[in-house]
């Protein structure tokens, strides 16, 4: 683990000079997806990364979730490749297939993902998604791989769940603004880590549940205009609830 620690450090720059935000520049600039969530939860420590270049430090990275997108995305491609419906599918009754197009590889990686230039802003706005089906009525569908272990069934109830919403809407909102017809529905493959096992044996098994989720994008558009307005004034006031806020004041009452 004290390894693990170390290396991190070397994927973590406290000041940074790339991806920072200039007034003065007509380029559009870069925004992705989790840096618009990062607004939606502290406008201060947006600032300070988009603006000023400094940061939040980051987590670990979760390699069990990772390798669960993984074998998910290689076994939806099995039926992209064959134009046929998953068992999930089928087990929920949903009348879809995974959707195939020359892009879907580029949507779906890290740092690249889909693009839209939104002029009203100068973003360049960008989201990376897990998976996108189309139904019957040419609709593209949206989905979310999550992977987690707990006792109870899964759900969608927790507020913290809430950007795992604004993250599928935000999806949603990209598709459309390139031409695509989208459903409202989304869904999130869920695979809960079963616990109850007698043993490991080597093996992790999971319960994967579909959770339907409507979403509704019309938040979108206010929000980017909003961290432009951020991003060309002063620095915001620290939010209450941000525990990295509150961190950064407790240290400064240190004597």
């Amino acid at each position: 683990m004290e390894k693990l620690r170390n290396n991190m450090s070397e994927y973590y720059k406290a000041n940074r000079i790339r991806n920072v935000y200039d007034p003065k520049s007509s380029e559009p600039f870069k925004l992705s997806r989790s840096k618009i969530e990062l607004f939606t939860e502290c406008s201060k420590c947006f600032y300070l990364d988009r603006r000023l270049g400094i940061g939040r430090p980051p987590g670990f990275p979760f390699n069990l979730n990772t390798a669960v997108d993984t074998l998910l995305k290689k076994e939806f491609d099995i039926h992209r490749s064959n134009k046929t419906a998953h068992p999930l599918m089928k087990a929920y009754k949903i009348n879809a297939i995974p959707f195939d197009h020359e892009m879907i590889d580029e949507w779906r990686r890290n740092f690249g993902g889909i693009q839209y230039n939104h002029q009203p802003a100068n973003f360049i706005i960008t989201g990376a998604v897990d998976d996108l089906w189309i139904n019957t009525k040419g609709e593209l569908i949206v989905v979310d791989y999550k992977s987690t272990s707990k006792q109870e069934k899964v759900t969608l109830d927790a507020e913290w769940q809430m950007g795992y919403k604004r993250q599928m809407e935000i999806y949603q909102w990209l598709l459309r603004q390139l031409g695509f017809k989208v459903s409202d529905t989304g869904y999130f493959v869920y695979c809960n880590g079963k616990t109850d096992r007698k043993a490991f044996d080597g093996k992790l098994e999971f319960d994967i549940d579909l959770i339907s989720y409507t979403g509704d994008d019309s938040w979108v558009e206010d929000v980017l205009l909003k961290i432009k307005k951020c991003l060309n004034g002063k620095m915001p006031k620290a939010s209450p609830q941000c525990d990295y806020c509150n961190y950064r004041e407790a240290v400064q009452k240190v004597k």
